[in-house]
């Protein structure tokens, strides 16, 4: 066990409880900051997210919080993008021979674009109003759903980051639902997506297993504390300091 380690899991845990920002955001830069090489780094917080989501979807599951039509029609595009995503990685020569320089250029520009659209969420999420695709049902949206699981997972193939907030925010702009059913459905797409791509990663031998387990030890009781606290304290401020955190780790990848 690393000491180290499961402090780090701790504190993204903590800050993902505090602020409901995603944690593959935070945690990702700094595996490759303790010095992860990048594909591992990635394929390691796939697997850690799965395990992490699997506890919120049983729970919104059981509050039947779960748009289970949208789920399907993200997961069609984002399952087999992001498996595409890896594969490339692996099996396309160029690609492989530069995967360590493709890895961190790719993640530091979603983690500028993650950053942009955790402020978006800041400073619109109540005063958005309805748009015209807003006003269109889902089944007149399928197409537009399934390119948005697409685009959208073939980034979390490669970089995991993602499955979160760029999702989120999709939803939010285009989609009418509560705010629990947002929150539930980004979760169990999230897990669905995360669970795959992770699987794969684990084929190819890019996951290292005693490294979840560390980040779980410190995370899970740090999501519990700042989910505990949350209810107590403003996160919008923090979300903005967070937003602000991602978006310089992004800039140093590039």
């Amino acid at each position: 066990m690393s000491i180290g380690i499961v402090l780090m899991g701790l504190l993204v845990g903590f800050l993902v409880g505090l602020t409901g920002v995603g944690g593959a955001s935070l945690l990702t830069p700094v595996l490759i900051l303790f010095g992860i090489h990048p594909s591992v780094a990635v394929g390691t917080d796939l697997v850690y997210n799965s395990i992490t989501k699997m506890f919120g979807v049983v729970q919104h599951w059981r509050q039947k919080t779960v748009n289970v039509k949208m789920m399907k029609y993200l997961a069609m595009g984002s399952i087999p993008s992001a498996l595409v995503a890896i594969a490339l990685l692996h099996f396309f020569g160029k690609m492989h021979d530069n995967q360590e320089l493709i890895i961190k250029h790719s993640l530091g520009y979603v983690l500028i674009l993650v950053s942009i659209s955790i402020i978006i969420r800041v400073c619109c999420d109540k005063k958005l109003r309805p748009n015209r695709w807003q006003e269109k049902s889902l089944e007149e949206k399928r197409g537009l759903t399934i390119l948005i699981g697409g685009v959208f997972g073939f980034i979390v193939g490669l970089t995991s980051i993602g499955s979160g907030s760029l999702y989120a925010v999709a939803m939010l702009y285009l989609y009418r639902m509560s705010a629990t059913e947002m929150v539930g459905t980004d979760i169990a797409h999230a897990f669905l997506l995360a669970t795959f791509a992770g699987i794969l990663n684990a084929g190819f031998g890019n996951v290292n297993y005693m490294l979840v387990g560390n980040l779980l030890l410190g995370s899970i009781p740090g999501v519990l504390i700042g989910s505990t606290i949350s209810a107590k304290i403003p996160t919008k401020p923090l979300r903005t300091v967070v937003a602000t955190v991602i978006l310089i780790s992004g800039l140093k990848l590039i």
